[in-house]
């Protein structure tokens, strides 16, 4: 009798050992399929059931939750919505998360172990926190200017502090609200699919996600190539370019907008913008310079992350000399975004240090204890800092003597480069209008911004179209407002 009760007792023993290894594999190493399982609402559920953190411009939250009582129970909202969705991006129970909602999603949902005052505790618990918060570097009153300056035109506006990288500015126009998304149903699906059809592209991010021909605005890059590549030892003396420029191995010629290019020197020709002298210096540099003068800048970079990633701007590896010409006056296969060409204007006002640009300054928890900041570094030393102070000087006499003079504010030393970049097949389009400036209070020490903006549909004649006359105002804008909020 003893026996069978023995081996009774061994095979219950093994069952228990097989339901524990059994539950051991489903809730260890099964756990993270299960919880991606589509069919498993207990995730989604779980995710929503506690408010979303704030995501903040300043002191204020831009972000809310709203408390539907159904099963998804909160649902995200958002105060001038589209005004901060370039920053923001949208939460959405339908269709998941973009920009810092996406890159900061651990910590606004509660599941980031940083919230935890136990290390691992997350991990071991699977539990949520009330969800943290994320702070941005982003100053409302810049926003703002960028935002009305643009009035709904087809553009972007990008803002950087140079010595530190922290974005101030983040627009792009026409824009949505990212709320009219953030629940369920026929509405949200309904509404998606107008505003992905929409021929506007207002959930297309300009700032950072389009691509634009720089134009003239690039000069300044290949300026800063060839002050230090000792293509040119002097600004103020003539640069042996012809005018018209035939374009090397070719017959076809380069002109210029303006006249009184021909031989002109580095400083005339970024003053008044000339074709042929930027196109000339271009080839002199070499297409090696110019690719290592561009990399320094951020080019062909597909690694930038603010924490949101960045598209790439563009300069062809591979070019022969015509294509090298035209590259370097900011056409042929050329493109940046916004936020590149603010770099740019960053790195000179800097003293040609370029900081890392970043967009979320610390997270927090609920209740405001800071769980992690972003570190200020160097990205790269973009150019000799003697070369940086010549740009600096030839971008105010931009301001002061060529073409960006409606970017001048009194009290205020303003650097700038205008552009009026090729659009449309055979560029019959309208084309882009750029300015890229930077500004310093009189009685300040460092420059208070770096602003780039593009504007797709200027509304004048193809002829006038220029970046000072169309993006130079919006920036100068966005540079008041800076100057307006500096300590």
């Amino acid at each position: 009798m003893i026996r069978y009760i023995r081996r009774a007792a061994g095979f219950c023993l093994v069952l228990l050992v097989a339901l524990l290894v059994n539950a051991a594999r489903v809730q260890v190493f099964q756990a993270d399929a299960l919880d991606d399982n589509p069919a498993n609402r207990r995730v989604a559920i779980a995710r929503y059931h506690k408010p979303r953190g704030a995501i903040v411009v300043g002191e204020e939250s831009v972000t809310g939750s709203k408390d539907t009582g159904q099963p998804l129970r909160y649902e995200r909202t958002y105060r001038n919505g589209p005004l901060y969705a370039p920053v923001t991006g949208y939460s959405s129970q339908t269709y998941g998360t973009t920009l810092v909602e996406n890159a900061e999603d651990a910590v606004l949902s509660g599941t980031s172990s940083l919230l935890s005052p136990v290390p691992l505790w997350n991990d071991v618990t699977r539990g949520r926190h009330s969800g943290g918060r994320a702070v941005t570097t982003i100053k409302a009153s810049m926003q703002k200017a960028g935002y009305d300056g643009l009035a709904g035109k087809k553009g972007a506006v990008a803002a950087v502090e140079p010595a530190t990288g922290r974005i101030l500015a983040l627009v792009s126009s026409p824009s949505y609200d990212p709320g009219v998304l953030s629940g369920t149903g026929r509405a949200v699906t309904g509404t998606w699919s107008r505003l992905t059809a929409d021929p506007g592209q207002p959930m297309l991010n300009r700032a950072i996600r389009q691509t634009y021909p720089p134009g003239s605005a690039f000069k300044i890059v290949t300026a800063a190539a060839a002050l230090d590549a000792g293509a040119v030892t002097d600004i103020n003396a003539p640069t042996d370019t012809p005018d018209p420029y035939v374009l090397p191995n070719t017959n076809t010629t380069l002109p210029n907008e303006v006249s009184g290019c021909e031989n002109a020197s580095l400083a005339y020709a970024v003053t008044y913008s000339c074709n042929t002298v930027m196109a000339g210096l271009g080839v002199k540099v070499g297409l090696a310079g110019m690719l290592d003068a561009v990399g320094k800048f951020g080019f062909n970079d597909t690694r930038i992350r603010i924490p949101s990633g960045v598209s790439k701007s563009n300069f062809d590896t591979r070019m022969s000399p015509d294509q090298l010409a035209l590259s370097s006056i900011g056409q042929f296969d050329t493109t940046a975004t916004p936020l590149q060409m603010a770099m740019v204007s960053a790195a000179v006002a800097n003293g040609g240090e370029l900081k890392y640009p970043y967009l979320v300054d610390r997270t927090t928890t609920s209740r405001g204890r800071t769980v992690a900041t972003t570190g200020q570094r160097t990205y790269r030393r973009a150019m000799n800092p003697a070369t940086a102070l010549q740009l600096q000087q030839l971008m105010v006499d931009v301001v002061k003597n060529g073409t960006g003079m409606s970017a001048a504010i009194p009290g205020a030393t303003v650097g700038g480069k205008t552009g009026t970049a090729q659009n449309g097949i055979g560029n019959i389009g309208t084309p882009y209008a750029w300015f890229i400036s930077w500004a310093r209070a009189d009685d300040a020490g460092q420059p208070a911004v770096a602003v780039a903006v593009v504007v797709e549909d200027a509304a004048v004649k193809r002829g006038d179209v220029s970046g000072g006359g169309d993006a130079a105002p919006i920036a100068k804008a966005v540079m008041e407002a800076a100057l307006a909020s500096a300590p």
